[in-house]
């Protein structure tokens, strides 16, 4: 018979995690011969509801995604400046749910904008959102393609090892992945590589939109001089957001879709896949990575 192993949930002693980002559990850990009951970190995942309204204007439904818990109003932000619901600087605040009726208050955010939220335009995007799939419930392609401004033609030009570089510096700072092995990140850099923001999530399409979010918070959008590293595959939702928050460089340590490819190919992206080791792929607009020294070797 097995040792005592039911499941105790507590926030884990990490001060430099948001809260419920990490939760700790018992697990009887199998490693060949050996079994061992032991303590372990799992990932937090929890249903974020996302309203927004405007001056005098009752609040709005917008979506309810699965989340990691952490950084609750960029991603409210990032969303919905990435579906193309928030223009310019629309928002005034964010205010998180009524803690006498939530126990976790932060599971609902409303977003107060400077506009009304048009009610039918939510009601016709029936966002429901799930941590795999970002687009679960919208009607057809047309539903979700946002109108992106034009990313200036072939700017700007990164070097190869900056590229081959993002990996390891996604990794490094990933915070949580390094005691969980569960999350998505997306990062942010400069094109000399520097990381400007990374985080962390449940779902790669919510790692973006807190991503986004921060950058929307500091009034940096477009982001036209910026690189994004993603940590697994690219859908075309991936390159949906990126391209509408102006990012012209989209990487990645896994493949992309075919969609992915034809929408980067449209809007102006390049897209880089496959990035690992001393090689990548380049699918689309590669005059953006220099490779003047393969060719001319």
């Amino acid at each position: 018979m097995l040792p005592d192993y039911t499941p105790t949930v507590t926030a884990p002693l990490d001060s430099t995690l948001p809260a419920r980002h990490l939760t700790s559990t018992k697990v009887v850990a199998v490693r060949g011969a050996e079994l061992e009951v032991r303590d372990d970190l799992v990932l937090g995942e929890e249903p974020l509801e996302i309203r927004a309204a405007g001056p005098r204007q009752e609040p709005v439904k917008i979506a309810v995604t699965m989340r990691t818990p952490g950084f609750e109003a960029e991603l409210a932000i990032g969303f919905m400046t990435s579906e193309g619901l928030l223009e310019g600087n629309d928002v005034l605040r964010v205010e998180v749910g009524d803690p006498g009726f939530m126990a976790e208050p932060d599971d609902a955010v409303l977003v107060r904008t400077a506009r009304r939220i048009d009610p039918s335009i939510a009601a016709r995007r029936n966002f429901i959102a799930t941590a795999s799939c970002g687009i679960c419930g919208k009607a057809s392609i047309d539903e979700i393609a946002v109108r992106a401004q034009p990313i200036p033609t072939g700017l700007p030009v990164v070097a190869r090892s900056v590229i081959l570089a993002l990996p390891d510096r996604l990794r490094a700072a990933q915070a949580a992945f390094a005691r969980t092995g569960g999350l998505h990140a997306a990062g942010l850099f400069e094109t000399d590589g520097r990381l400007v923001a990374l985080r962390e999530d449940v779902g790669r399409h919510n790692a973006l939109d807190k991503v986004i979010g921060s950058r929307v918070t500091a009034r940096e959008l477009p982001l036209w001089d910026r690189i994004l590293m993603v940590s697994g595959r690219v859908s075309f939702e991936i390159v949906q957001k990126a391209a509408v928050a102006g990012i012209p460089i989209i990487c990645a340590v896994s493949a992309p879709s075919d969609l992915a490819v034809r929408l980067a190919d449209r809007l102006g992206v390049t897209l880089v896949g496959f990035l690992r080791g001393d090689g990548f792929n380049v699918y689309s607009h590669d005059v953006r990575v220099d490779l003047r020294d393969l060719i001319a070797g």
